[in-house]
């Protein structure tokens, strides 16, 4: 059952009140026809529900067995039995058909395979529900094809799976029914191989998205960011020109290092050779605040453990870069602060029940446009955005990719490191390809197709 709707829909509160995070308020949940009586995560595991979320929650400097049998250990006597517990995890393993140790570290492993760690738990509970939250956000499609086998193996074992998922291309492969939820509300059920992604995207967002790619004809100036020969320990020899009012796009598989060249710009990785040039001055940055510094801004890809302070609330994320500006003395102007929060919550509506929301509580593709916002206050020249619509519906991405065309149409550079294809293809003036810690080839906006890019991420 793929459960999809806009960010804000409801999709999350529904999977919090089924995993035992968030109490009813009236209904039921009927499993095998009775009240299930769900009051918190033990009842919920107990009748045999598990939930994967989308930001993994696994111990990474555990092994995998541990993780898998944490709180939950076999025991011998008093001790632990870690013979068993190891074998156990390598059965699971094993029949999962991973190329991987029980012994292996948590941290050691891949996104995907700490996602396969996560299912092998939720089968381990003899988990007869098992909900997962946007599997595929950060998977290649080699990753995605394994964890559909994996599915569909579970489906084979008569589990029950709810797929919660942005990409609505995924649905015909993996789904058989899918419900769409609006606004806290369901609008309706139904079979997958009988309705289309546009009548689903329409019964999402409640309107007509038009213009879903909105790039301009922009009209560049002079070059802002310029990398020359610029090598690290994880990218070799990168050379690129950013101009002012440019969106250029970043590919390339999973490991090309798309984001290791961010890094190297933002001062997170030491340049051991080569030129970084700002406006044309070179500069040297011992750290990202020093990029800061210089009107560079950057929304990395794992927006929870970077860039949120999960425990604070929207005003607080929001306006953070631009502290200082409230600042007067020992005075702060909170009326100013909370007239910018009010201003870009309005401008780029951003879903909150109010500004004092902790943004923890936010949707995902919500929580990114605070994100963004907090830079659009801090009035970059230059913005990096990694993966910058990853978990994101369909009508935030339109919102988002307007938003990139109306900065660049003021004349601040954008750096896109994308994963989606069409999102390359459809919003960047030129892409840089990568491969192997390398640029393969700078593709003019003449040149850009899918098939073009694909042809030098793979070498062919």
């Amino acid at each position: 059952m793929a459960l999809v709707g806009e960010n804000g829909a409801g999709k999350s509160t529904i999977i919090n009140i089924l995993g035992g995070i968030y109490s009813l308020d009236e209904g039921q949940i009927l499993i095998d026809g009775s009240d299930a009586h769900i009051t918190d995560v033990i009842s919920a595991r107990n009748k045999g529900i598990s939930i994967i979320h989308q930001e993994l929650v696994l111990v990474p400097y555990l092994t995998v067995a541990e993780n898998i049998f944490i709180n939950r250990e076999p025991l011998n006597g008093i001790f632990v039995n870690k013979a068993q517990m190891f074998e156990k995890a390598q059965e699971y393993i094993k029949k999962f058909g991973m190329n991987i140790s029980a012994y292996d570290r948590i941290s050691d492993l891949t996104i995907a395979q700490q996602q396969m760690v996560e299912i092998i738990k939720a089968v381990s509970f003899q988990s007869r529900i098992i909900v997962m939250d946007e599997p595929t956000s950060s998977l290649s499609d080699k990753e995605i094809e394994a964890l559909f086998d994996s599915v569909r193996v579970l489906k084979k074992q008569g589990i029950g799976i709810i797929y919660i998922s942005h990409r609505l291309s995924e649905l015909p492969e993996i789904a058989d029914r899918v419900t769409v939820l609006r606004d806290g509300q369901t609008v309706g059920t139904f079979n997958v191989n009988e309705v289309s992604n546009d009548e689903i995207v329409h019964l999402m967002v409640g309107r007509e998205i038009v213009n879903y790619y909105t790039l301009s004809k922009h009209t560049f100036g002079d070059v802002v960011l310029e990398a020359d020969h610029i090598t690290t320990s994880k990218v070799k020899d990168i050379s690129f020109s950013l101009r002012k009012g440019e969106i250029l796009g970043f590919s390339g598989l999973i490991g090309a290092g798309r984001t290791e060249t961010a890094e190297a710009i933002m001062g997170f990785d030491r340049i051991i050779s080569g030129n970084l040039n700002i406006n044309g001055k070179k500069v040297s940055f011992r750290s990202p605040s020093e990029a800061y510094g210089m009107g560079i801004g950057y929304i990395p890809e794992d927006r929870r453990n970077e860039s949120l302070f999960g425990i604070q609330p929207v005003r607080f994320n929001l306006t953070i870069r631009v502290l200082r500006n409230f600042i007067r003395g020992i005075q702060v102007n909170n009326e100013y602060e909370q007239k910018l929060a009010d201003d870009y919550i309005r401008e780029l509506s951003i879903k909150t029940s109010s500004k004092e929301t902790m943004i923890q509580n936010l949707s995902g593709g919500n929580q990114q446009k605070v994100i963004i916002a907090r830079w659009l206050a801090a009035n970059p020249s230059v913005l990096i955005m990694d993966e910058p619509t990853r978990g994101i519906d369909v009508g935030a991405k339109a919102e988002i990719y307007e938003l990139m065309n109306n900065l660049a149409m003021k004349g601040i550079a954008i750096i896109m490191i994308s994963s989606e294809l069409p999102e390359i293809v459809n919003m960047s003036d030129r892409v840089v390809v990568m491969r192997e810690g390398r640029i393969s080839k700078i593709l003019d906006h003449d040149e850009i197709s899918q098939d073009e890019i694909m042809k030098y991420a793979v070498n062919i």
